[in-house]
């Protein structure tokens, strides 16, 4: 993680968890998740099965893979996010989200979804905190 600078927690789950953080060389936006098993060497890494779909996988609407590094044992997986909405980032702004944005982002994770279906995978954790497609693309309607 000396790459990059922790911008905030963004999730914590069975496997491992996951902070926003900026690259210290591009000032990119990225997502790393940190896994939370130790792995032994490189190759155990790269047999992760979330590495292998994530890498044959190539949709706007699903976050890239960018790179695996293996730290201290840990596998950290540097995910692609920009231009991604998060649906909690509309939390606390008063009034029910608009109908027309709640049709795009659905649109958006239905178009990722199918995607992976029609690749052989299928996603067994979808929930509000995870992205919700590109924002500025098809609004779909």
């Amino acid at each position: 993680m000396n790459r990059y600078k922790v911008i905030k927690q963004m999730g914590d789950g069975t496997y491992g968890t996951v902070w926003k953080a900026m690259n210290l060389h591009t000032n990119e936006i990225v997502a790393v998740k940190k896994m939370k098993r130790k792995f032994y060497s490189w190759e155990e890494c790269m047999s992760l099965r979330e590495v292998k779909s994530l890498r044959k996988l190539n949709h706007s609407n699903i976050v890239r893979l960018k790179e695996v590094i293996r730290e201290k044992q840990r596998a950290l997986l540097h995910l692609r996010i920009h231009g991604l909405q998060f649906v909690p980032s509309y939390e606390g702004q008063g009034d029910a989200l608009p109908e027309s944005k709640i049709r795009s982002w659905m649109y958006q994770v239905l178009q990722g979804l199918a995607y992976m279906h029609k690749h052989g995978y299928f996603h067994r954790d979808l929930k509000p905190e995870k992205p919700a497609g590109d924002e500025g693309r098809h609004q779909g309607g």
